[in-house]
């Protein structure tokens, strides 16, 4: 398969567990809001840290009310990571491959697009907020679900699960490190510290698989090591890691891949994540985050920017 057409499968992947990570962050954040009294929630401003654009949020906005953060999260046009945008390029990817994924794969995209793009109103009012976000969600699990049940299992399929897989393990670090951080702990909010942690539970989908394993009592350390080391729940880092790990031993090239997704399940899996104070713990998500980076530039190198050798050219 042509390098360029895995690496496009891979973008179209990522971009679409983008949009469904962002569309489920923001739903949870609004029940987090209604759950709080007034006055101890932290708004909406994490959200915009989560997904890492403060910066470029910062040069357009001065504070990070609803419906400023909302209509960036949702719509921005200037957010490369909005879930407008990134069904935007989702599109535009599988556009140009059209001939390789199922039919049924490019309708369901296309008409995620139209529905986004379409009612951005129903988004941006309270009212409608709810069933929008959750037709996203629902439309993105449709998406992958066709994938793997209708695409060939081949190198093209790997590449989409990989683009899921790290895009998935990358924002569950952001949600755990942001959501950790930015934990109010005032003596006004104690009593409601449980809701905050299942509300970080509920931004990955995780609550009803964490009573099942971790017990009924939610828990800052039990939560950390769920999130982090579980390796049965699909969103944990250490399961995203070993998916990866398993996605790559088939093909050739991918020695030095693996090396690194080795190296870093084992400083994961040994690491005791449950002692992790908030400046320890941000620090060694950083760390997470940095190794994730290193994976996809590795991927890249060896499969999407790999110049051809002498011999190659030669053929």
């Amino acid at each position: 398969m042509l390098s360029r057409v895995c690496e496009t499968l891979y973008w179209v992947s990522r971009y679409i567990e983008r949009a469904e990570n962002v569309a489920r962050l923001i739903n949870v954040n609004n029940m987090l809001i209604m759950d709080l009294p007034k006055g101890v929630s932290t708004g909406w401003e994490p959200l915009i840290d989560i997904i890492g654009v403060r910066q470029a949020y910062q040069e357009n906005h001065t504070d990070f009310s609803e419906a400023k953060a909302l209509r960036y999260l949702l719509v921005g046009h200037d957010n490369n990571s909005s879930i407008l945008n990134s069904i935007i390029s989702a599109r535009e990817n599988a556009r140009t491959i059209r001939d390789v994924i199922p039919r049924d794969v490019w309708e369901e995209i296309n008409s995620l697009y139209y529905y986004v793009k379409d009612n951005q109103n129903e988004g941006l009012s309270k009212r409608g907020r709810f069933t929008y976000l959750k037709k996203i969600i629902e439309s993105t699990h449709m998406i992958f679900g066709t994938l793997d049940a209708t695409i060939n299992h081949d190198q093209g399929y790997v590449f989409i699960r990989f683009g899921l897989m790290i895009e998935r393990a990358d924002m569950t670090s952001r949600i755990l490190d942001i959501r950790s951080e930015t934990l109010i702990t005032s003596e006004e909010a104690k009593p409601y510290e449980n809701i905050q942690w299942i509300s970080l539970l509920r931004s990955m989908s995780a609550y009803n698989m964490y009573r099942q394993q971790m017990g009924v009592r939610v828990q800052r350390p039990d939560v950390i090591e769920f999130i982090m080391h579980s390796e049965v729940f699909p969103r944990s880092i250490l399961f995203c890691l070993y998916e990866l790990k398993q996605l790559m031993e088939p093909l050739i090239h991918s020695k030095n891949l693996i090396k690194l997704i080795d190296q870093t399940c084992n400083e994961l899996k040994n690491k005791n994540v449950r002692e992790l104070k908030n400046g320890d713990l941000h620090d060694y998500v950083d760390k997470i985050q940095i190794k994730l980076a290193a994976i996809h530039v590795e991927l890249a190198e060896s499969y999407f920017l790999k110049a051809p050798q002498p011999a190659e050219a030669a053929e």
